[in-house]
């Protein structure tokens, strides 16, 4: 590997180059593409325009634009970070995105990828009828704030708490918070899930917990192992953290509140702990095997 990349230092030039030679390598190497994109063009495109400052959506004018040196050392340094310690693309740029939003990432927080994000960019409709009357929201798990922040945009009126139980995670979120100008309605509360809460009471409780299963964790690709251990595991059939929230959610909800968990592949294995809980098994694009909601009176 070192000597193939010894070599293309001498023989790449262009963007055309470099992007054809990342996604070579990055077949060639049978990278995981789960943090960000799904193929290696597009994570090629991401990681050459990114690192040169270039728009993000615009390749094609600058294919045939060469490198200087120091680009081209860079941009060399970086790929070859991708491909022998498979890093996640988004922990080599220090950027993630859910949908419009960006965020700064790194490794003390996972990658940003939750379904959650698509059903605040609707406003929880039709669930939640007015978002202006969404006052509090709760926001579990926060890892880099990201749920927290398009939960703010999402419902204006909202004061959000946005709660990790990493002190590393809530460094973080909080420079994404002060990022989008949100310190005065964010407020990021270091906290083992619920138990710091006292007795605060929330309109809207979401979470994306660490759900990943014992027999998962073990098989997961090399890029995965980059990411915080306490963000991904959730004892033996990844619901540890989901069990504790369905316990206590209903005392921190106001009288017409609604809790939505993301959980993963395990809606059988929470159906069959749970039989008497009415899950509403909430659409997003990958289907409606994710992402759960109650409402308070189905807790009780």
């Amino acid at each position: 590997m070192s000597n193939n990349f010894f070599e293309a230092s001498v023989g790449l030039h262009t963007v055309r180059d470099f992007l054809r030679f990342a996604i070579s390598r990055f077949n060639q190497e049978k990278l995981s593409f789960g943090h960000g994109s799904s193929n290696a063009y597009d994570e090629a495109a991401y990681l050459i325009l990114h690192t040169l400052h270039l728009p993000l959506d615009n390749l094609e004018p600058f294919l045939d634009a060469r490198l200087t040196d120091g680009e081209r050392t860079e941009l060399l340094h970086l790929i070859r970070q991708r491909v022998e310690q498979r890093i996640p693309l988004a922990y080599l740029t220090h950027e993630a995105f859910l949908g419009d939003f960006s965020f700064y990432v790194d490794e003390r927080v996972i990658v940003p990828r939750s379904f959650i994000a698509e059903l605040l960019r609707e406003q929880l409709s039709p669930w939640v009828i007015d978002p202006d009357t969404a006052t509090s929201v709760l926001d579990l798990c926060t890892g880099s704030g990201c749920l927290a922040i398009v939960a703010a945009h999402a419902f204006q009126n909202a004061q959000i708490d946005a709660v990790d139980l990493s002190t590393d995670a809530i460094a973080v979120a909080e420079r994404n918070v002060t990022d989008y100008n949100l310190g005065n309605r964010i407020n990021l509360i270091e906290s083992d899930l619920l138990s710091s809460l006292g007795d605060k009471k929330y309109d809207i409780i979401i979470s994306n917990p660490p759900y990943v299963d014992a027999e998962s964790v073990s098989a997961l690709p090399g890029e995965y192992l980059h990411e915080p251990t306490l963000a991904l595991g959730s004892g033996d059939d990844g619901l540890d953290a989901t069990r504790i929230i369905l316990d206590h959610a209903a005392k921190h909800l106001t009288d017409n509140g609604i809790l939505i968990v993301e959980i993963g592949h395990n809606r059988e294995v929470l159906e069959a702990a749970y039989p008497d809980l009415p899950f509403t098994w909430m659409e997003v694009s990958a289907g409606d095997q994710f992402v759960f909601m109650l409402h308070k009176n189905d807790l009780l």
